[in-house]
């Protein structure tokens, strides 16, 4: 089984012993995105529409670097940290993922990394020759 590590200075690092994604017989395994600007290192957006929206760019930079796009999304899995803000995050999740979207999964959790208030990772395909 082949396996290789995906790494992009266009999403934040790893905050700890993981990567960005594993790329491994033509899929693409992303791990959770929360709203970190990669330029500044922090999360800036304070409401749940901005970090969904960062979420989203972070994740769609780490899938561009694999060899994918948001378009080969098959799944994802969306965490909350308010599941009252789902309405508000689903909106911004529906202008990027507007057409044919993936199968997804969201929950509420108790906390997450540096309080964001939502993560996302994502499994895709690589983009076909």
């Amino acid at each position: 089984m082949s396996r290789k590590v995906i790494s992009t200075s266009k999403a934040p690092a790893a905050l700890g012993p993981y990567s960005q994604a594993i790329v491994s017989n033509g899929m693409v395994f992303v791990s959770g995105q929360i709203p970190i600007n990669p330029a500044s290192g922090n999360i800036e957006a304070k409401d749940i529409t901005g970090q969904t929206e960062q979420v989203l760019k972070n994740l769609e930079a780490i899938l561009v670097a694999s060899g994918s796009s948001i378009s080969n999304v098959v799944k994802t899995t969306c965490f909350l940290d308010d599941i009252n803000e789902w309405p508000a995050m689903n909106e911004v999740y529906g202008k990027v993922f507007h057409t044919d979207p993936p199968a997804r999964s969201a929950f509420e959790v108790g906390k997450l990394p540096k309080n964001a208030k939502v993560e996302v990772e994502a499994i895709a395909k690589l983009n076909e020759d």
